[in-house]
């Protein structure tokens, strides 16, 4: 038998033994405790390998009907049944679950679409210089591919498929080699958009949004210690992860550019630049392309700071509410509050008194006055409002006095000056190394990285800066990974067919390109008016059919139709997983287990520092027989009401949970990226190298977890500034 079948074996043997000492004797048995043996006897059958959501309904119905039965009800079945049709009709309702299958959809298209090869081999020719070099590319591969992806079967089987063959061929370490592609692998579980994240925040009610934030920078920091240890292994130990030879190195160069990189000078840019007419026709319009290719990073830098000059120094409009009167009230008064400010109890000497004690119910005194003739007599002018104190309305401009300019620009900050010389200073020092093999370096990440580059911050953009909702994102990342697998799988196919379809719709792409720069111009208001509308959304609509049409020609369908299935066996999963998890919450604390756990930890007299820790090792030793969603679903509805009992904030716990939980793919025996690993690698890689090989990688998540608890700006600095 298995040494992890063993170990398996004698953790559950543990938990029954513990919880049948715990309980205590029969006579004092509560329905706590009941609650607490189904909490033990759902982690052994799932240890048995029981369905997890299936095995939580059920245990969840079982008990809750015990639960009934011990209180006494009449109708127990009819209670437990509806329970079951409310939780699972709860469960429904809940919007951000919408996102899961949009995400897990974009990723599987990303996935089919074959760019994990080329954006591995281009990073892996771009760090060729680094220590470990190919270890890092792989990383580094893995976390710009979990993070487009989030799926860490995926990522894990593709780079075993990729980059262990290629790493054992260059002399690695077996062990660092299952080691860098597990971790690597794994790193889709914290980074966004991670569906642990919507999981938790589900379950523990915290805005996914907030979380996506403050999971940026520690998914960031786990990925740069990965790195760190490995650059550093290769440089104590070369034979683990030795360099690459010239061979490995190499970059073959094209024709048109191998003629001119021999008689013109290594840069590119400057030779690019001297090109004349005394190159033949066809070699000069393919050099020109050359350095459109060359100059992209500075027209791309360029039009993004333009973009940000117009943004920060555009002028907000200030419209004057000084004339304008409140409904109900007096010419010249201000719709600004009294200093005083909101509802106040009435003063002390007014309110509601006894009557004087002589002359009870009198004429009140003096006459009654006529009312001012003029609306705004006998009412005190009030100052206009201050520059501070004025209403800032975008889009209504005021009138401007003779003379003057109808608008001006803002100061521009400094800041914006000082990210401006240091990106010129990068741009200067690009250039002045771009030889000629950086240059096809360089094309080969343009094509690969860049691209799963703009769609990730796409998507994790516009659910940072509140322009979207992470289902709106997931939306806008499940069409990105359309595209993209349509481009790719379009310069895939042959290129005569791509030129039939290309000249049969010339005319639509002639159209489309106007409404795209016209809707362009109306958005940064270089334009004010133009065409009626419709005409650019019919010409829009027109291409989309074009892209159907075209992308079914390239047979992206059968990619797009296999995504869609993986997409709908995961969505079911994570969704069952949400039902079960729901009604077993429910039985447990229908039975009072909640209310024991609670006691038992209060009991304790732990201060904040150390329930945490408490939690955290407790979580730490479930990652190893239980995966994360089981962690999730089950144990998180049992800590997050304690969080309020000791002031700590639901965020920073998920952010703590999201890293500790990388070790649920990492620790045997449950280790899932090691099985996926093994079920990829040559026969002679044994499933004992893979685990020694992820152990360093768990001390390392131990010390990022480290690190995040006593440093916590590193997950909550970025979702103060944004949502503050």
């Amino acid at each position: 038998m298995q040494k992890g079948v063993w170990f398996g074996l004698i953790i559950m043997a543990m938990v029954v033994v513990a919880t049948v000492v715990l309980l205590p004797p029969a006579a004092q048995i509560t329905q706590g405790h009941i609650g607490l043996l189904m909490l033990s006897l759902i982690v052994v059958a799932i240890m048995l390998g029981f369905p997890t959501a299936f095995t939580l309904m059920g245990m969840g119905i079982i008990f809750a009907y015990a639960g009934y039965k011990m209180q006494g009800s009449p109708d127990a079945m009819r209670h437990t049944l509806d329970l079951f049709v409310q939780r699972a009709f709860s469960v429904m309702n809940n919007d951000v679950l919408i996102s899961i299958p949009l995400f897990v959809f974009m990723g599987y298209l990303v996935e089919r679409a074959n760019l994990i090869e080329k954006l591995f081999r281009s990073l892996h020719l771009a760090l060729a210089r680094i220590p470990g070099s190919l270890a890092v590319a792989t990383l580094v591969t893995c976390a710009v591919f979990a993070t487009a992806t989030g799926i860490v079967g995926a990522v894990v089987t593709l780079m075993g498929l990729l980059a262990f063959p290629a790493m054992l061929r260059a002399g690695y370490n077996v062990k660092v080699s299952a080691g860098v592609i597990t971790a690597g692998g794994c790193l889709g579980i914290l980074i966004p958009p991670s569906v642990m994240l919507i999981v938790y925040g589900a379950t523990a009610g915290v805005s996914v949004v907030q979380l996506y934030a403050g999971a940026f920078f520690p998914g960031i920091m786990l990925a740069g210690l990965y790195i760190a240890y490995v650059m550093v292994l290769a440089k104590i130990k070369p034979e683990w992860a030795p360099p690459l030879t010239e061979k490995e190195r190499y970059v073959e160069l094209p024709a048109h550019t191998a003629a001119v990189a021999k008689s013109r000078t290594d840069l590119a840019v400057p030779a690019l630049f001297r090109i004349g007419n005394d190159v033949a026709p066809d070699l000069r319009r393919r050099l020109r392309i050359e350095l459109l290719i060359s100059v992209l990073p500075a027209i791309a830098f360029l039009v993004l700071m333009g973009l940000t000059w117009h943004a920060i120094t555009k002028p907000n409009v200030i419209q004057d509410f000084s004339g304008l009167q409140e409904m109900g009230g007096t010419a010249g008064t201000s719709l600004e509050a009294p200093a005083a400010g909101g509802l106040q109890e009435p003063p002390s000497a007014g309110g509601l008194q006894e009557p004087p004690a002589e002359g009870g119910l009198q004429e009140p005194p003096g006459t009654l006055q006529e009312p001012p003739k003029e609306p705004g007599a006998g009412v005190t002018p009030k100052e206009p409002p201050r520059s501070d104190e004025a209403k800032i309305v975008k889009g209504i401009t005021p009138p401007v006095p003779a003379g003057e300019p109808e608008w001006h620009r803002d100061p521009t900050p400094n800041g914006f000056w000082i990210t401006l010389g240091i990106g010129i200073a990068l741009l200067g020092a690009l250039y002045a190394t771009l030889n000629w093999v950086r240059l096809e370096v360089f094309k080969m990440l343009l094509g690969s990285f860049f691209p799963l580059a703009i769609l990730i911050l796409a998507v994790l953009g516009t659910i940072v800066f509140g322009l979207a909702t992470p289902t709106e994102a997931a939306a806008i990342g499940s069409l990105g990974g359309f595209v993209l697998a349509a481009i790719y799988l379009w310069y895939a196919a042959p290129s005569v067919r791509r030129r039939q379809i290309m000249r049969s719709w010339l005319p639509l792409w002639f159209v489309f390109g106007i409404s795209v720069v016209w809707f362009l111009l109306l958005n940064f208001e270089v334009l004010t008016s133009g065409p009626p509308l419709w005409i650019g959304w019919i010409s829009m609509a027109a291409f989309a059919l074009w892209c159907v049409v075209a992308t079914i020609q390239v047979k992206l369908w059968g990619t797009v139709k296999e995504s869609v299935f993986l997409t709908a066996k995961t969505s079911a999963m994570v969704c069952w997983l949400f039902v079960g998890s729901s009604i077993f919450s429910a039985a447990f604390a229908l039975l009072g287990g909640q209310e024991i756990v609670e006691r038992w930890v209060l009991s304790l007299g732990l201060t904040p520092i150390e329930f945490m820790i408490l939690a955290q090792v407790i979580i730490f030793l479930l990652g190893w027989p239980l995966e994360w969603t089981e962690i999730i679903v089950i144990f998180m509805p049992i800590f997050i009401p304690l969080l309020a009992k000791f002031n700590i904030d639901p965020l920073f716990f998920g952010l703590l949970v999201a890293l500790n939980l990388q070790t649920a793919f990492l620790s045997p025996p449950v280790a899932m990226a090691a099985f996926y690993l093994k079920g990829v690698s040559p026969p002679h890689v044994t499933l004992n190298q893979i685990f020694l090989g992820m152990m360093p990688f768990m001390g390392i998540q131990v010390l990022a977890l480290i690190l995040l608890y006593v440093f916590p700006e590193i997950g909550l600095w970025l979702p103060k500034v944004l949502y503050k």
